[in-house]
């Protein structure tokens, strides 16, 4: 689960990885997928991160930096939601004027996510309460 998310959150941080896949629809390889829509169900409907980041602390998430980056991440997320409504494309989405909040919040999330992976171990989750 804690790759799935990581790879969420990256893909919400990278601008050219949603230009390219997202609006291109250029993919890596044969049967590779991803949108907006698949990273919003990882993270709010399949693992809970955004829903409840604490809850999430030492099995998905593994720090309390992690835990807040990730509430970061589900109030701009909201924010944007809120405004422009659940069924725009995500060429609608990106055009927002909330997008850029959207992709800041992915990329300090991202960071923390990969410096605790990197000094915990990415098959370890520790719980930090």
């Amino acid at each position: 689960m804690r790759h799935n998310v990581i790879s969420a959150v990256k893909a919400l941080s990278d601008r050219a990885h949603q230009e390219r896949v997202w609006i291109g629809r250029v993919y890596p390889g044969e049967g590779y997928f991803d949108d907006f829509t698949m990273n919003l169900n990882i993270l709010y409907d399949d693992t809970l991160v955004l829903d409840d980041p604490v809850a999430t602390l030492g099995t998905v998430l593994a720090s309390r930096q992690e835990t807040a980056a990730l509430a970061g991440l589900g109030l701009a997320l909201d924010e944007l939601l809120g405004r422009e409504g659940t069924d725009k494309s995500d060429v609608e989405y990106i055009a927002s004027p909330l997008w850029d909040a959207v992709v800041e919040s992915a990329a300090v999330a991202y960071r923390i996510m990969m410096e605790v992976d990197r000094l915990v171990g990415a098959d370890r989750i520790v719980r930090v309460r």
